[in-house]
């Protein structure tokens, strides 16, 4: 599961993990974190999201890290905006009002990228990973956002041997594993969804839900 599986999924428009409207996870449960406008929000493994614009439409600055060109133009693309460029260590940075894309690895956000983020949302990232590479992903990334960071975690659960990922299954004893020791874990709302996911039951589900999680980095 490296770099050039996801280049590949949208150079050949495999992209059914692209919802075509704003999570409604998102809407339902942004507002309990109480964010401040002007907040800088990580969108990891951001894609071409709505999810994205939404947040920008709170009043937060969202740092989206995407790996693929053709995701990032297609955002910028199809909400009207001509973003500004610059290059970095990071990758590629494109900005445009309160919304910055780096078209790079999120393995490489430096520690000064990440320190500026005091909230972070994850629908498609840890999901997107396979078990070894969640491991490092929660070290390279979430143990290095500050104190105080609050966020939103979404995962799916579903019986291990149905179906090989992406997306993969994360169920709460993982969250737990993986995050415990740096995050104060809520849950705020765990859902059957089998029925209407009919793409992934055809891929063998018997059952599939999913969670989604308040994280509080702690002090």
């Amino acid at each position: 599961m490296d770099a050039s599986y996801w280049l590949e999924c949208w150079r050949e428009g495999r992209t059914g993990f692209h919802r075509a409207e704003v999570m409604p996870l998102l809407e339902k449960h942004w507002p309990a974190l109480r964010l401040p406008r002007g907040t800088r929000v990580l969108v990891p493994l951001a894609g071409k999201t709505l999810d994205m614009a939404w947040l920008a439409a709170q009043g937060l600055r969202v740092l989206g890290v995407e790996l693929s060109p053709l995701a990032v133009q297609a955002f910028f693309d199809e909400h009207g905006l001509e973003p500004r460029r610059h290059v970095s260590a990071c990758g590629e940075h494109y900005v445009a009002g309160d919304i910055e894309m780096i078209q790079g690895n999120v393995f490489d956000l430096d520690d000064a990228t990440l320190a500026g983020c005091m909230g972070i949302y994850d629908r498609a990232a840890l999901i997107a990973l396979p078990p070894a590479m969640r491991r490092q992903y929660v070290r390279s990334v979430y143990a290095r956002l500050p104190a105080a960071c609050r966020g939103l975690l979404i995962t799916l659960d579903y019986p291990a041997g149905d179906m090989e990922g992406p997306p993969f299954t994360v169920p709460r004893a993982e969250v737990e594993r993986l995050f415990a020791s740096g995050w104060r874990i809520a849950t705020l709302e765990h859902r059957d969804i089998l029925a209407e996911q009919p793409g992934l039951a055809a891929r063998g589900l018997s059952a599939l839900a999913t969670d989604v999680y308040r994280l509080d980095r702690r002090a």
